[in-house]
């Protein structure tokens, strides 16, 4: 029992997670069946030295961020994220986008978060629905890709 306690602490599971949009309107949690592109990389400049042909200097040039890819379920427009999207993708830029800051909770066996992730400033830069094929029984879905300003890992 000890041992399968330990194992569970160190290796969470990846299908056990929840997001969350803050901001106003409320959003709130939102169910997905997949969350990728928490990533983080820092941009390189390459300087060569005059006269030292063995190696290349590289020094950092500012962090850049993937985009969050979002997946789940087609589902209705009209509750306050697919209106969120809608503004923000087929609204003409009339009105400005509305950035909204997201959590990514990756949760224990108690419903805990063990890791926490924080993406500011996301907006919705892509909104895909995955093509349809009569010879296959699966559901229809939805793909939605936020980009962000900046992401921290909160635990």
């Amino acid at each position: 029992m000890a041992n399968s306690t330990l194992i569970r602490r160190f290796l969470p599971v990846a299908f056990y997670f929840q997001v969350e949009f803050l901001g106003d309107p409320p959003i709130g949690i939102v169910a997905f069946k997949e969350v990728s592109g928490l990533s983080t990389e820092m941009d390189l400049e390459t300087v060569r030295e005059g006269g030292e042909n063995n190696y290349e200097i590289k020094l950092p040039n500012g962090i850049r961020h993937g985009n969050l890819v979002l997946k789940r379920v087609v589902s209705p427009a009209d509750a306050n994220l697919g209106l969120w999207i809608k503004d923000a993708l087929e609204g003409g830029f009339v009105k400005p986008i509305q950035p909204r800051s997201i959590l990514i909770y990756l949760m224990n066996e108690n419903k805990d978060p063990i890791h926490i992730w924080f993406c500011e400033n996301s907006y919705p830069v892509k909104w895909e629905t995955e093509g349809f094929d009569a010879e296959k029984n699966s559901v229809a879905i939805e793909s939605l890709e936020l980009a962000y300003t900046k992401l921290t890992r909160e635990l």
